[in-house]
């Protein structure tokens, strides 16, 4: 079985990560959206928030499971006998930040991750962008699932 885990903190899920796992499909036979809690981040949605917006997003899509997890992102794979870390990348930001952890986690546990190019029509949505729309009373619907509600 190819599994996938695309990591992150999803707070909240936006289009731009519906967009990346909606296009990963075909390419593994299970994609597990994995929440990383880290007890030193603040977030505007609890955990149990952040789940169930995943969940009902993608409670149609059978090859889609939704996890949490603490610690590296590496040991969660081996865990979950996954052979591929899933990411997106909007920019080059993106690209050189994660191509650092891809070869740091390959060299240190032969892991690969790959890389898929967020959409023209998402790739300007970020969580930290939604969450300051949303601080600022803002109109947040397109930029993220009608799951995602306050």
């Amino acid at each position: 079985m190819r599994r996938a885990v695309l990591p992150g903190s999803f707070d909240p899920i936006t289009n731009g990560h519906c967009d990346i796992i909606k296009r990963a499909l075909p390419l593994f036979d299970e994609i597990i959206v994995a929440i990383g809690v880290n007890s030193d981040k603040k977030y505007m949605f609890s955990l149990e928030e952040r789940k169930h917006f995943i969940e009902e997003t993608f409670k149609d899509e059978p090859k889609i499971k939704v996890a949490t997890y603490e610690g590296l992102t590496t040991d969660f794979c081996f865990k979950v006998d996954a052979q591929f870390i899933l990411r997106g990348l909007r920019n080059p930001a993106d690209f050189e930040f994660e191509k650092a952890i891809a070869h740091t986690n390959r060299f240190l546990t032969k892991l690969e991750t790959v890389f898929l190019l967020t959409a023209a029509s998402t790739s300007f949505i970020s969580s930290s962008i939604v969450r300051d729309v949303i601080r600022n009373k803002g109109d947040y619907s397109k930029l993220v699932p009608s799951t995602v509600k306050l």
